[in-house]
């Protein structure tokens, strides 16, 4: 996700749930290891410095008391014993109260003499170094019976065995953790998605639907917690349902209510133009000055007909093709054909001429029986209005299946800019106000609108791709 799309919306569900637990697995993580690493150290130093302890004492066992002083009794094997280890370097010695040695390795390093004194009890642990390599010792001080005498038995250790217990143990338990952490994610993650899955069908659904499709989505499945969210969408679909219908019946009453005075004017402006006619001779020079007035009435009169009727073909088609069931898959030649017939007959009638160009097989596609007709007659009458002298209509099936319909004239065209404003209620291009040429604004509003409910497309191009203006219609199969 981008930084502008993160601007525009919240985080994810799954990252707003996913953070928070990542943060405490990892301060739970971090503290394992911390835990792991006191416990490998505290459990392997108690082991060990158990072992010296015990070997230190069972050297100091050895110890016996003579004329000549101290002796320390190992036999051979006993000494190989204490001194051979695979893994460590091990060594021991004897010291007198003042740390010279006695017996065993000169290289054993010997505790402070404060240390040796408080060792007379019970053995006592030490760090320390031996030949440059760091050590664990254990001092243990005895003295003699008999003679007022002491020495000190040391055993040290290198700390490799200790490194490794420490490492094994730390794994077993940060691997595990590790692992149930990865796992206790992916399955976290797996859950939300899961989760959320219902959303993301009701949003594929809406994508799905058609603009007019105003059904409420649906709830089964939905999670609970989005179960109001759902039920607030459906009630403003409902209440824009409601309102788009409302806004169809009053344009559709409201033409239907101007189409009975319309007609009324347009009769009386023929009766007084039949009456004028009638008059003596005297008043034709009245009856000449009335005539120009006459005309401009009966033009108004059949141009607010049109426009009323086309009204009424816009409300009437968005109701009519509002359900898939009024679609039907048919051969569109001989609806075009049939269509187009009235159109070409006026086309001679103004010296110019509209050419049908379609194959001889049938071309089917999904269409309405009366409203591709529609299209096809607003398109035509809009050639023929601001075309030039020859219109062109095609038709063709597409390889995937359907139909391409296109019109196209050779008149002027449009301006590149302005081709997204044709489709527009009312817009008749630049000083619309100052043309008299009949046109309502509505014919391509409503061939749009038809396509669009049929499940097509429809574009416009201009010059310089074509000599004038082509539309261009795709129809599904």
């Amino acid at each position: 996700m981008s930084r502008a799309e993160a601007a525009t919306h919240g985080p994810s569900v799954r990252r707003a749930l996913l953070r928070p637990l990542l943060w405490s697995w990892g301060i739970g993580l971090f503290a394992a290891v911390i835990g792991a690493y006191l416990l490998a150290r505290t459990s392997a130093n108690l082991a060990f410095d158990r072992g010296l302890q015990d070997e230190v004492s069972a050297l100091a066992a050895k110890v016996t008391w003579s004329d000549r002083g101290p002796l320390l009794d190992l036999s051979r094997q006993a000494m190989e014993l204490v001194t051979w280890d695979r893994d460590d370097r091990n060594g021991y010695v004897m010291v007198d109260v003042d740390g010279n040695p006695l017996a065993g390795d000169s290289h054993v390093p010997v505790p402070s003499a404060s240390l040796r004194k408080s060792s007379f009890t019970q053995p006592r642990l030490f760090d320390g170094e031996m030949e440059g390599e760091p050590v664990r010792g254990a001092v243990f001080s005895i003295s003699s019976p008999m003679l007022d005498r002491s020495v000190a038995v040391i055993v040290v250790e290198t700390k490799n065995k200790r490194t490794v217990l420490m490492r094994d143990l730390q794994l077993s338990i940060v691997l595990p953790a590790l692992a149930l952490g990865t796992v206790t994610f992916v399955m976290i993650g797996w859950g939300i998605r899961r989760g959320l899955q219902p959303l993301r069908d009701v949003a594929t659904d809406v994508a799905r639907r058609d603009s007019q499709d105003w059904r409420p989505l649906p709830l089964q499945h939905v999670p609970r917690e989005a179960v109001p969210l759902i039920e607030r969408i459906n009630s403003l679909l409902a209440d824009v349902e409601q309102s788009i219908q409302l806004q169809r019946r009053f344009v559709a009453d409201a033409a239907h209510q101007l189409r009975t005075p319309v007609a009324g004017i347009r009769v009386l402006a023929q009766s007084l133009a039949q009456e004028l006619e009638a008059a003596p001779p005297g008043g034709q020079g009245q009856q000449a000055g009335w005539q120009p007035l006459l005309s401009q009435l009966e033009r108004s009169t059949d141009r607010l007909s049109r426009l009323i009727g086309q009204l009424l073909s816009l409300a009437r088609s968005e109701t009519a093709l509002s359900l898939d069931s009024e679609h039907q898959t048919m051969d569109v030649v001989p609806l075009l054909r049939e269509s187009a017939e009235p159109l070409v007959l006026q086309a001679l009638r103004q010296g110019r001429h509209i050419a049908l160009e379609a194959p001889d097989e049938p071309v089917p596609a999904r269409a309405h029986p009366i409203w591709l007709g529609e299209v096809v007659n607003n398109l035509l009458d809009n050639a023929l209005r601001y075309g030039g002298p020859k219109v062109t209509l095609r038709v063709a099936p597409l390889p995937e299946g359907g139909a391409l319909v296109s019109v196209e004239d050779d008149g002027q065209g449009v301006a590149a800019d302005q081709l997204a404003h044709l489709f527009e209620p009312f817009w008749r291009g630049d000083r619309a106000d100052l043309r008299n040429d009949g046109g309502t604004g509505l014919g391509l509003t409503i061939a749009r609108e038809v396509v669009l409910r049929l499940g097509g497309t429809i574009e416009a191009h201009t010059r310089p791709e074509f000599d004038g203006l082509r539309f261009t219609i795709r129809l599904a199969k």
